[in-house]
């Protein structure tokens, strides 16, 4: 009988332990998800940050490329232009030393629309000089495709459809080149136009003395 009673108190604190354990490894496991949570939040906020910098990198060279074809350059005197030049060439270096990488995990799928959707534009940019009018255009029917909202202009359908397969990061990276580009062939025609113009307005040009 005594034996019973030592057995059934051995039994029930053995219970106990296991029991206490069980809350013990519970507990452990919330925290372990809790810094996981944590971390998860500070890593997207760090790809966030670093998207950005990508961002404002392609700007800050949209922007020294856009002042050295502009205009405000070409009308300079010779000295001052090449001054001017040598800063541009030295800022475009530095930024360019700036290496920023924000990785995208794909599936076989998404590498496959993402390699699609660059070979598309990718055959734009080829002829886009031998018809910038007509590139324009494709161009627009392109950016209309990566529009949530209502597109400005008639959308290919195909394209939506290979962007839609993407990676959302890939997406709006698509969106974005996209929109670099048409400021690039709207600047350009700008700048043929005006050339253009000064060299009818040209006395030589036309001719006359």
């Amino acid at each position: 009988m005594a034996q019973a009673k030592i057995q059934a108190k051995m039994n029930e604190a053995s219970a106990c332990s296991k029991f206490s354990r069980t809350l013990s490894m519970a507990d452990r496991s919330g925290r372990l998800l809790e810094s996981l949570d944590q971390l998860e939040m500070r890593v997207e906020a760090l790809r966030e940050a670093a998207s950005a910098m990508e961002q404002e990198r392609e700007c800050i060279l949209e922007t020294i490329q856009s002042l050295q074809n502009s205009q405000e350059m070409r009308n300079i005197c010779a000295g001052e232009r090449e001054e001017l030049s040598l800063t541009a060439n030295r800022l475009m270096g530095r930024t360019l030393s700036v290496e920023i990488s924000v990785g995208t995990i794909r599936n076989s799928q998404q590498e496959e629309a993402l390699k699609k959707a660059q070979s598309i534009i990718d055959e734009i940019v080829k002829k886009i000089l031998d018809d910038m009018d007509g590139g324009r255009q494709r161009l627009l029917t392109l950016l209309s495709a990566c529009v949530s909202e209502a597109p400005p202009g008639p959308v290919d359908q195909k394209f939506q459809a290979i962007v839609i397969s993407c990676a959302l990061e890939d997406q709006k990276k698509i969106k974005r080149r996209l929109e670099t580009l048409l400021r690039n062939v709207e600047n350009a025609e700008k700048n043929i136009k005006i050339m253009d113009h000064q060299k009818l307005g040209d006395p030589e040009a036309n001719g006359s003395q």
